[in-house]
């Protein structure tokens, strides 16, 4: 059932001129005492009201209904789609009964009392009420199948990309050359400094501890991660020296907030590694996180242009994508740029 939009309208199509053939047709094969013209004109006619209407019911639910947020709003419109397609399917009926009546050929007995049947407007309205009632009970039965295999599917997809991107993370959160550099810096650090030199020892302890504790959790507090950061920035700042400049703006309020464990750092080790240390002056690194439109606004600039991040570790950056995904769907959002010789880089979480 998991067919593209084309093989979707083809089926759907085949269905409708089967079907509704099928419906005008069985009744004169059967009884067999009709003429040929009659026979012609009723199926004929009855597959285009039956076509006509419902292909129009359709168009309007595909425009109209939302069947991933279906509610008393949705069925009110299903109703009222239902009631109004039943009326036409009435009226065209009625229509092309009187047509033929008044300018077709001659009837027989028989003929002219199934006509005159559609004369009668209860029985037009019954009739029409259980023929598009039967076709659109039909029709939203196919929608929750196929919309129920979709979400079958996209399960299986999205636990699959879970596994890979927990596998990633954890690659992308072990960053070997920075740790090796770090003790490195740290082991120059111990003949000028011994006290700081422990400090940034258990530092570097406390980002190994986080970034392998925190593998499997799906949220913690910003105010946590903005403390791995802080780490980070300490530790980089030995190699870097003056040349890093960090500057936090955030506000007091998202700092409870739950947001997916390392995005931020592996923002900002970004900035540093690929936006920072290519620039011989240095630059300075902006992190901001604030609340904004009903959503959890982190941005981490940096000095520098964006073709020099784009040979960085997309490993990193497409973690961060897969796990907003996996976590917030569409609702959550990615995005990096440059704006004035700066490269921006924004994430937005949905607030709870």
């Amino acid at each position: 059932m998991n067919l593209s939009d084309k093989r979707r309208n083809t089926l759907f199509w085949a269905l409708q001129l089967f079907g509704w053939g099928f419906i005008n047709s069985v009744s004169f094969l059967v009884l067999k005492k009709f003429s040929a013209e009659f026979v012609t004109y009723s199926v004929v006619t009855g597959i285009f009201i039956g076509i006509f209407s419902t292909s129009l019911l359709r168009w309007y639910l595909k425009k109209n209904v939302f069947f991933d947020t279906f509610g008393v709003k949705e069925l009110i419109k299903i109703s009222g789609a239902f009631l109004i397609t039943s009326a036409l399917f009435a009226f065209l009926n009625f229509v092309f009964g009187y047509l033929y009546i008044e300018f077709g050929p001659e009837l027989t007995e028989l003929e002219r009392n199934v006509l005159e049947v559609y004369d009668n407007v209860w029985i037009l309205i019954v009739n029409s009420l259980f023929l598009i009632g039967v076709w659109t009970v039909c029709y939203l039965i196919v929608k929750l199948l196929l919309k129920m295999n979709a979400n079958r599917i996209e399960r299986l997809e999205l636990n699959t990309n879970l596994k890979q991107a927990q596998l990633n993370t954890l690659k992308g959160q072990i960053n070997p050359h920075f740790m090796f550099n770090s003790l490195n810096n740290i082991r120059g650090l111990m003949l000028e400094d011994v006290e700081k030199s422990r400090e940034m020892l258990t530092k570097l302890s406390e980002m190994l501890r986080y970034s392998l504790t925190k593998n499997d959790v799906n949220a913690i507090a910003v105010e946590e991660e903005v403390e791995m950061v802080d780490n980070y920035i300490a530790l980089s700042k030995i190699q870097f020296e003056d040349r890093l400049e960090f500057v936090k703006n955030i506000e007091s309020d998202t700092l409870s907030l739950q947001i997916p464990p390392m995005i931020i750092q592996l923002l900002v080790e970004n900035a540093a590694k690929h936006g920072i240390s290519n620039l011989k002056q240095g630059g300075k690194i902006e992190l901001e996180i604030k609340k904004a439109h009903n959503q959890l606004l982190i941005r981490v600039k940096n000095t520098g242009r964006l073709q020099i991040s784009k040979n960085s570790t997309e490993l990193g950056l497409s973690n961060i994508k897969q796990r907003l995904k996996l976590l917030y769907g569409e609702k959550a959002a990615f995005t990096i740029y440059e704006e004035k010789e700066e490269v921006v880089a924004d994430i937005k979480i949905p607030l709870p």
